[in-house]
Formats: C-alpha cells, sequence, structure tokens
C-alpha cells in the first residue's frame, strides 16, 4: 500500500486516515435531524426544535437553504405538510450525499483512479400521481406519529398501496422498500413499548421513501449496451433468511479502446432458511453464467449487453460468452490501477452505499482479539472479516496470514474498512490464491460440496412438497 505512482495500482492508506472537512458536522446534522423523527413532528419538543435548527444551518447558503427554514418553520410549530416533510427528506438526503461525495473522492485520491464521467440520466418509466401521493400520505403519517407513535393500525396502512404499486414495474423499486419498511415497524409494534431505535436505518428508509414517490424518481434506469472483455474481481455475497444476492465486480474494457470502467453485475434470489452455506450458489448459479466464470478464473466476452450509467449490468446470459483464462490479481495489478469508477445517482449517494474494489498488498496482517488489520508504512486500515461468507473458502485465519488482498473499501462506523474478496497467502509454504467466490461455479472441495449436496436434498424435498399443494 505505497503511492498508485510507484505502480502496481496499490493503493494509500495514509490518505485515508486523515480527516475528511465537514464530514462530522454533515453527520451531525442528519443525526439531529433523525432524532426528531424518534418523537415525531405532530407535537414537538424543543429538543425536535432544536434537531430541526441544526438541520437548517447544514444547508444555510445552499440553493435548498430558504426552502428548508420554511418546512422546518412549519415542522417545528406542528403544522408540516407533505411537501414540507418532501424537503426536510430532501435535505437530509443532500447532506449524506456530501458526506458520500467527500468520501469517495478521498478514495479516489487514495487509489489514483480517475472518476466516472458525466451524469446520471432521469429514471424512465410511468407515473402513478395517486398511488405515489397515498404512499407519500402514509410516510408523513409516520413522521408525525414517530417511531415511539406507531402502532399496527398505523403500519398496515402500507399493505394496499405496496398491493396497487407491485403490478406497475416503474413503481416496484417503491414498493419493495414500503414493503420492507412496514414489515420491520411492524415487527417492532407498539412503539412506545421499545428502549431503542435504529434511528439512522429507519430515517433513510423513511426519506428515500418520500424522494421516491416525487415523479420520475423510482424508474427504471436508463441503460446503453456494453460491447467488449469483463475481467472479474471478485464477488460479494449478502444473505437473508428468505433471499440471497450475489454482485460480481469486475472491470470491463469495451471493444472500441475506450476507457475501462468497473462495472458490477448482480443476481438476486428468494431462498429457503434451509439452505446456508456453499448451498446458496446452487440457487444463484442457473440464473447467471458469469458466477462460473469466476469460479473457473475467466473473462467473459460481452455483446450488447444492457448497462446503466452506474455501471451495473443488466445480466442477460444470451449476450455473454466465456473467454479466455484471466487471473483476478492480475486484473487488480494491471487493469484495475486505470479503470474509471462509476457515477453514482443521487439518490444512491450515502456513506453506507461506498464499496470500492480496491487493491493491496505489502502489508503486515495481525490479529488482536479477533479483529485483523493491515498496516503499512505506520498506518492501519481495519478489516471487515464478519462480511466474508461462509460460501467460499475464504476465512479470516487466510486473511490474517495473506500478503495482497482484493477488497471493497467501505465506510462504516467512522472509518474506512475493508471487506476482503480474495487474497494472496501461502499454505504449507506455498503461495496461493483463496477467492471467496470460489465456489460459485461448483467445487471439489470436500466441505463445498457437502453443503451443495445439503442444499440438493432441502430443494427437492420443498419442490416435491410445493408441486404436491399445487395438484391439490
Amino acid at each position: 500500500m505505497v503511492p498508485a505512482d510507484q505502480g502496481g495500482g496499490v493503493m494509500r492508506i495514509d490518505v485515508l486516515t486523515e480527516t475528511v472537512p465537514g464530514l462530522d458536522e454533515a453527520l451531525a446534522a442528519v443525526d439531529a435531524f433523525d432524532a426528531t423523527l424518534v418523537g415525531g413532528l405532530l407535537r414537538p419538543q424543543p429538543v425536535q426544535t432544536a434537531g430541526l435548527t441544526e438541520l437548517v444551518h447544514a444547508v444555510a447558503g445552499t440553493p435548498l437553504a430558504a426552502r428548508v427554514a420554511e418546512a422546518a418553520e412549519k415542522a417545528a410549530a406542528g403544522a408540516a405538510s407533505e411537501d414540507h416533510l418532501v424537503v426536510l427528506a430532501a435535505a437530509r438526503t443532500a447532506l449524506l450525499g456530501s458526506a458520500h461525495d467527500a468520501l469517495t473522492a478521498r478514495i479516489q485520491e487514495a487509489t489514483g483512479r480517475p472518476g466516472g464521467d458525466g451524469s446520471v440520466p432521469e429514471p424512465e418509466g410511468a407515473q402513478a400521481a395517486n398511488v405515489r401521493a397515498a404512499a407519500r400520505s402514509w410516510l408523513s403519517d409516520l413522521a408525525r406519529s414517530g417511531w415511539q407513535g406507531i402502532d399496527h393500525d398505523l403500519v398496515s396502512g402500507a399493505a394496499q398501496i405496496v398491493s396497487a404499486m407491485l403490478p406497475d414495474p416503474a413503481l416496484r423499486r417503491l414498493a419493495t422498500l414500503l414493503d420492507g419498511f412496514a414489515a420491520e415497524l411492524a415487527a417492532s409494534c407498539p412503539g412506545a413499548m421499545m428502549e431503542r431505535f435504529p434511528v439512522r436505518r429507519w430515517a433513510d428508509l423513511w426519506s428515500r421513501g418520500m424522494l421516491l414517490t416525487l415523479p420520475g424518481a423510482g424508474g427504471a434506469p436508463a441503460a446503453g449496451t456494453a460491447t467488449g472483455r469483463l475481467l472479474p474481481l471478485g464477488v460479494d455475497l449478502q444473505e437473508h433468511a428468505t433471499a440471497v444476492q450475489a454482485q460480481v465486480h469486475a472491470v470491463f474494457e469495451p471493444a472500441d479502446g475506450t476507457t475501462a470502467r468497473l462495472v458490477r453485475a448482480s443476481v438476486s434470489v428468494p431462498k429457503p432458511d434451509t439452505v446456508v452455506g456453499a448451498g446458496l450458489w446452487q440457487l444463484l448459479r442457473p440464473h447467471m453464467s458469469l458466477l462460473a466464470a469466476v469460479s473457473e478464473g475467466r473473462s467473459m466476452d460481452l455483446t450488447g449487453m444492457p448497462v446503466t450509467a452506474e455501471g451495473d449490468l443488466l445480466w442477460n446470459d444470451a449476450q455473454a460468452h466465456a473467454g479466455e483464462p484471466a487471473d483476478a490479481f492480475a486484473t487488480a495489478r494491471v487493469a484495475l490501477p486505470t479503470a474509471a469508477d462509476p457515477v453514482v445517482a443521487p439518490l444512491d449517494r450515502h456513506p453506507a452505499r461506498v464499496a470500492v474494489p480496491v487493491f493491496l498488498e505489502g502489508y503486515a496482517a495481525a490479529t488482536d482479539d479477533g479483529e485483523v488489520t493491515f498496516t503499512a508504512a505506520g498506518q492501519t486500515l481495519a478489516v471487515d472479516t464478519d462480511r466474508v461468507p461462509a460460501a467460499g473458502p475464504l476465512t479470516p485465519e487466510a486473511v490474517a496470514a495473506s500478503g495482497a488482498c482484493i477488497a471493497l473499501l467501505r465506510w462504516d462506523d467512522g472509518a474506512y474498512r475493508v471487506q476482503p474478496l480474495a487474497v494472496e497467502t501461502t499454505v504449507r509454504k506455498k503461495a496461493v490464491t483463496v477467492h471467496a467466490g470460489e465456489w460459485a461455479g461448483g467445487t471439489t472441495d470436500k466441505n463445498g460440496a457437502k453443503a451443495e449436496k445439503a442444499a440438493t436434498d432441502a430443494v427437492a424435498v420443498l419442490r416435491e412438497r410445493a408441486g404436491r399443494l399445487l395438484r391439490k
């Protein structure tokens, strides 16, 4: 982890340990506003008025200043309309967006990579004003009641709105958010009985939902096409009790010779809670051939693959074919340093969404009380081994013994952290590479094969039971 201009595409971590000007102040203003949503805005108390005032001060001197000041004044008097609440949500989102931009600018300085050019086009999609208005009304009622005032009657109001939205593809993004948000709130009812609240998370969901009710905000993103070579770097696997997602991070080299750029390809599927570990790949694999290429260490040749301005490939197996062998660490050393980072849509600018592929080597790995760190040139970077999935051979122990690492650089709990995707390490005096997605396309590993068989048996039983129910 030496300066990028010394070659090898490695990263400077000294830049990441420096204070980001204005970041703490912006996040403090967000926290102050979020606290107002705990007690609700129907009858605000002095402490809530102070939180609203802090939000106003944070956006002073910006184009939002006058409208936010008016909205905060009305909210402090318990008279905020839906439009006023939308303005407050926009101010909060703008502050988090500025924090995101400051954090990613620091990452670009650390990696030396170019930023993405241009802006994100407006999403496309039909507008359904009535159902959007209903969603905005429900979210406004939540803000007035506050998290302490939620009950089942209030939360259940989302069900009919979600049902009306789901048939329209342009509204499914908002419908999914409302459905998940309502489920979390319902599991916490009544709010008056709760001692602690997920304040930042619920405020994130609330403000994002409010803005998605605006015309044009929740449609499908505009997409172009990608033709060229895709060089996988690694797989980020995210598991929930009822769903799993695999997101492949890669460098895309256009066939026309223009600048290479970072892209992502994702696949998500529902899952039974009995399928865990390496068995997850069995659910994901049939939906995206790219997983097999990752497992085999191959590139893929794309022809007319849809891709958004944000670098998300809308994967279609018919437009991808297996290419030549491509070692992920060779890609990280040679292609990653000059690949442009994708642009980020305004609503997606949030510190929690920072996940940038980086390459690290020349560090000293250490473990202290279960926490792994990488240290180079007197600077230490925390390693988030909790994000390493159990569905692959990569382990915290392998990370702690590594000398080079492909990772996602994230920002969490006030500091940058790296999430390992693959490492170079030594096993029995032999240099080896270990990838989190190594079993994505199948495995002969004893533990992985055992988990795969267990998943096969579980899925077969569930399919047989489902078929029996459908025949009745």
